[in-house]
């Protein structure tokens, strides 16, 4: 008898923990799928944000597009990425550009800029004012500051006559090096001359190290605090002459407050607005077109 209560309690007993174990398993199992249910959700909800409502939510304001696009999601991308925007942009366009058509590179690079990741460029709209003014003046030499990536390089060098040349400035070495491979992809590296150092040291040498006695047109795409400093030595050094246009890209965002009232308030220079936008955003910007009457 007292055999049979004890087996009838050991069952009853290995029955109870067995039924909580069991218990215990299923608390487990509807914990670690509600954890992933919040992971995904949450994993949606940050790839929504970070690849459409941020993007649109900044697409109107100036410095939170700076911040947004030039900071955080560039920093982001070369941590996960390994690699920097510029050679980022490079491989985008050896990916989809036609070697030699630099309409192509254009192209490729605009795409990328505007459905991947936004970089500061003059971009497709500017571009557009870049190039009339471009084919107005028809020169024969012609200087760009800041060459970042190339892109404005092609977008003047494919427009210059068989015998102008373009030569560029560009202060960031790493900058200077992706520029080379994209103007040689696009079939301009013998018209343009890359130049790396600071503007400020470069300038005053232009003219013994290349022969150049003025320069018919100048895009300044630099440093904005750099913009009065070098028309001013460009002007020491009588590398503008008169009828010389200078072109100023993003003269509203960032600004280049300085600039617009140096080159508006001087009778040397006649200057015109062009409205626009900040590269592949729908923020305020605009070039500035000056001639210097001498």
């Amino acid at each position: 008898m007292h055999q049979c209560a004890s087996l009838s309690l050991s069952l009853s007993l290995s029955l109870s923990l067995s039924g909580s174990t069991h218990v215990e398993a299923d608390q487990q199992n509807r914990m670690l799928l509600s954890l992933l249910a919040v992971a995904v959700v949450s994993a949606a909800v940050l790839y929504v944000l970070y690849h459409w409502l941020i993007p649109a939510a900044v697409q109107n304001c100036g410095w939170l597009a700076l911040l947004w696009h030039d900071v955080i999601h560039e920093r982001f991308l070369n941590i996960i990425t390994g690699s920097s925007r510029p050679q980022r942009m490079l491989k985008a366009v050896q990916k989809n550009a036609t070697k030699g058509d630099p309409q192509s590179v254009i192209s490729a690079i605009d795409y990328y800029c505007r459905h991947k990741e936004w970089a500061m460029n003059v971009g497709d709209d500017k571009g557009l004012i870049l190039d009339s003014v471009l084919t107005e003046v028809n020169p024969r030499t012609a200087l760009e500051l800041g060459t970042y990536c190339g892109y404005s390089s092609v977008r003047i060098a494919r427009l210059l006559s068989p015998d102008s040349k373009l030569i560029t400035l560009e202060f960031n070495p790493d900058f200077a090096t992706v520029a080379r491979q994209i103007i040689a992809y696009a079939g301009l590296q013998d018209k343009v001359t890359i130049v790396e150092g600071p503007s400020g040291d470069s300038i005053p040498k232009m003219k013994e190290r290349f022969g150049i006695k003025s320069f018919d047109f100048v895009f300044l795409d630099h440093w904005k605090e750099r913009y009065v400093p070098d028309t001013k030595l460009l002007e020491d050094c009588g590398l503008i002459k008169k009828g010389t246009v200078l072109l100023a890209d993003n003269v509203i965002c960032p600004g280049a407050p300085e600039y617009l009232k140096y080159v508006r308030n001087n009778p040397r220079y006649e200057s015109r607005y062009y409205p626009s936008n900040l590269e592949y955003t729908k923020v305020e910007d605009g070039l500035e077109k000056s001639v210097f009457l001498g």
